[in-house]
């Protein structure tokens, strides 16, 4: 009676799914990467392209993008000398009077203030909550500080969501519910942005429990 014996080595099907795995963690990233710049190309691309098929007729693919981008500079060049800084001054006082629409529109742009320029913002500091569930950590900013009735200190916490931190959530949590990890904003913000792949090693070490 023969007795069957298992051959050594890796057989045909494990290379196989191994080779198409080690493909995927190649491809992937480039595919992504490619697939959110397409995005943002077509995003504000047809902001234009309306205006563009009004006067010529049909659109042109990439004239939008460019001219939304020019734009763009422009308006930030203006903004950068001492006229542009009155009309801006001018402008924004005009919008926050606009009621509903002021709301909105103020705390969009404290965002972006915040992110364009972390070293100006209201951000004081960079901790670890509890969030969404008891268990689950989350990386927070400090906004500001308030008092509660009982004089103990409360801290208003902007969780952003990753990869876009410009999104998240408001949490008014009381100070020993949280953890400060001493990272910079910076750092934090690369770790939104990368959603996760880029971790300070002190990170894990300042998680309770862990």
């Amino acid at each position: 009676m023969e007795t069957c014996e298992k051959k050594s080595g890796t057989s045909p099907g494990k290379r196989i799914r191994a080779h198409f795995i080690t493909g995927i963690i190649l491809v992937a990233p480039v595919g992504v990467t490619v697939w959110i710049f397409v995005w943002i190309f077509t995003t504000i691309d047809n902001i234009l392209q309306p205006i563009i098929r009004h006067f010529w007729g049909q659109a042109i693919p990439g004239v939008g993008f460019v001219i939304t981008i020019v734009l763009v500079y422009i308006v930030g060049l203006t903004a950068s000398n001492v006229v542009g800084k009155r009309l801006v001054r001018y402008g924004d006082s005009l919008l926050c009077k606009v009621p509903i629409f002021r709301q909105v529109y103020v705390g969009i742009r404290q965002i972006a203030e915040s992110f364009s320029t972390p070293e100006k913002s209201r951000f004081m500091n960079v901790v670890l909550v509890e969030f969404p569930n008891k268990g689950m950590w989350a990386i927070g900013f400090v906004t500001n500080e308030l008092a509660g009735k009982t004089g103990e200190k409360l801290l208003s916490i902007y969780i952003p969501t990753a990869p876009t931190p410009t999104g998240g959530f408001l949490q008014i949590v009381r100070e020993d519910e949280v953890v400060r990890t001493g990272m910079s904003v910076d750092d934090a913000l690369k770790m939104i942005i990368s959603a996760g792949s880029v971790t300070p090693r002190e990170v894990g070490g300042k998680i309770p429990g862990v």
